[in-house]
């Protein structure tokens, strides 16, 4: 009992101890730090990257013809993702690409016109030329590290097999059908993708009661053909969009696609003109109705 009542005392002796020792004040907190703890930085958006300073006026004024967020979105391009752009021309849609890839830490791979593909040396050099231009017009950091390929008929792998998450061609198809390689995108398209990967298609659309030409010297392509050679290469095909369609355009016109805007040609390649040809007839039918459709690489 003795024992007890010792060992009683003891723990209010430390009881009250321990209630007249101040706890130890906290650290004044650092008032930058604070608030960057609780406000996290608002996420960068693919709307933001449409609207951007790094893309021109006249780019942005294509906007309601090739409705780029809109597009990707349908295609499901996140911003961490690894993307192939075949044939980026002069960079309409790297534009939008590169900077939102670079927000999330995604990869661009842009896989270009192959110079060698082209015989003639003079010929060669300009490409290899354009090439390099278009590679220093990406330096701006806010482009991220756009990594190079290519594609032709004599063309390598796009990117390591099996690591793409998308790749993605706007209007290039009726190209390669004019060069006879058509069935080498797709196939190589397949390679490149992860299982499961997304394979982007944008093309001038042919309409199904038209003839199609096997080199597609009118730029049109019918829907039914492009997605026969995708299911040929092991793709599924997922969904099509109608977000680029455009119902005015008759894809009968005397100087094929082209004589659309944007490029709004009055003559053939060739030369040949038309008398009493009327532009303004053909500018007010806008840019030209366009497939869009999504494919898959099994799981």
């Amino acid at each position: 009992m003795r024992h007890l009542m010792l060992m009683a005392a003891s723990a209010l002796i430390l009881a009250a101890c321990a209630q007249e020792t101040p706890a130890p004040a906290a650290a004044p907190a650092d008032a930058a730090t604070e608030a960057a703890a609780t406000e996290a930085a608002p996420a960068v958006t693919l709307a933001d990257i449409v609207n951007a300073d790094l893309r021109s006026a006249e780019e942005k004024a294509r906007d309601a013809w090739r409705n780029p967020a809109e597009t990707l979105e349908f295609f499901g391009i996140e911003a961490n993702d690894k993307v192939v752009e075949i044939w980026p021309g002069g960079g309409w849609y790297t534009n939008i690409l590169a900077p939102w890839l670079a927000s999330g830490g995604g990869t661009l791979v842009a896989a270009g016109f192959d110079p060698a593909s082209v015989e003639d040396p003079e010929r060669r050099a300009q490409v290899e030329g354009r090439i390099q231009e278009f590679k220093n017009s990406y330096a701006d950091p806010r482009f991220g590290t756009i990594e190079y390929s290519a594609f032709s008929a004599v063309s390598g792998p796009l990117t390591e097999a099996g690591t793409a998450d998308a790749v993605l061609t706007f209007r290039n198809i009726h190209n390669w059908m004019s060069g006879g390689y058509t069935e080498k995108f797709f196939t190589d398209a397949y390679a490149a993708l992860k299982p499961g990967g997304v394979l982007g298609v944008v093309e001038h659309r042919l309409p199904s009661t038209a003839m199609q030409d096997p080199t597609a010297a009118s730029g049109y392509v019918h829907e039914d053909f492009v997605k026969g050679l995708a299911v040929a290469a092991g793709f599924e095909f997922v969904e099509a969009s109608e977000v680029n369609a455009n119902p005015a355009d008759t894809a009968d016109h005397p100087f094929g696609v082209w004589t659309l805007p944007p490029n709004s040609a009055t003559s053939a390649r060739d030369g040949t003109t038309i008398e009493g040809f009327d532009a303004a007839k053909y500018a007010a039918i806008g840019e030209s109705d366009r497939m869009t459709l999504k494919f898959r690489k099994p799981e």
